[in-house]
């Protein structure tokens, strides 16, 4: 029986052979690789991998297509954990001494942003993530401070990984096709990110960026004074999408330590 893509899912699956063959050749797995694949649908990702892996875990949300997968694939090749990825504990999964998790997934739009943040808490865990976004999701992620798309996501996700976008699909590369452009990007975690408390730089992000028309001084009033941000080496007049995510960093630490 033909499966319908529900709306409430966001469901829209990968139908493109080339594309599907693009992105297994960007992901690049090794038989032995400890990976994860969110949102597997109608396995046509899956069934791709298991070609070069020996064992995959699968988080899927649809109970439909949970019974799918668990019927077609051999459970010993194939883990299906039926579970929001939202809600999802990452570190569930073994992973042996000196391997990392390899996550992957055409991520629905309508969770990305939470979906990324949620899998931030488990960076230093990671190898590498590659994911199926909307372009303009990716585009504010992999975005150079100065540029009109450089925001609160870019700050939150450059704090803990190098992300670069691969290549861009296009809506006919799926069923149903949506009405935004796709695209790759490759996250890889970094070794040493800047010390800083993600409640707090989150906090400060949000304020910053609540108001992009404004200078950073009037967006971060109450929060942080004129000679603050200037002892930080930020220019008050400037706006927050001008601001490097270090000086965030900084501007996150000093809020930290002055409420100690």
């Amino acid at each position: 029986m033909k499966h319908i893509p529900r709306k409430r899912f966001g469901q829209n699956f990968l139908t493109d052979d080339v594309v599907l063959h693009n992105i297994i050749s960007t992901i690049g797995p090794q038989a032995d690789d400890v990976m994860v694949e969110i949102g597997p649908g109608l396995a046509a990702m899956t069934a791709l991998l298991l070609e070069d892996l020996r064992h995959l875990h699968v988080v899927e949300l649809d109970r439909d297509l949970v019974v799918r997968l668990q019927k077609r694939f051999d459970p010993a090749r194939l883990q299906v954990h039926s579970a929001d990825a939202l809600q999802f504990d990452f570190t569930s999964i073994p992973v042996p001494a000196g391997k990392r998790l390899r996550v992957v997934g055409n991520l629905p739009y309508n969770i990305s942003s939470p979906l990324l943040f949620h899998l931030a808490e488990i960076a230093p865990l990671v190898q590498d993530q590659h994911f199926m976004l909307q372009k303009e999701v990716v585009e504010r992620m992999v975005a150079e401070p100065g540029s009109k798309t450089y925001g609160r996501l870019s700050v939150m996700l450059q704090w803990r990984y190098h992300m670069e976008l691969m290549f861009v699909v296009p809506p006919d590369a799926f069923d149903p096709p949506p009405r935004v452009d796709s695209a790759i990007v490759r996250m890889i975690p970094l070794a040493q990110p800047l010390q800083c408390d993600q409640l707090q730089l989150g906090q400060l992000v949000t304020k910053a960026f609540s108001q992009r028309r404004k200078v950073i001084r009037n967006c971060v009033a109450g929060l942080l004074s004129e000679q603050e941000l200037i002892d930080h080496g930020v220019d008050p007049q400037a706006r927050p999408e001008a601001v490097p995510v270090g000086q965030f960093v900084a501007l996150a630490n000093y809020l930290t330590q002055r409420q100690a």
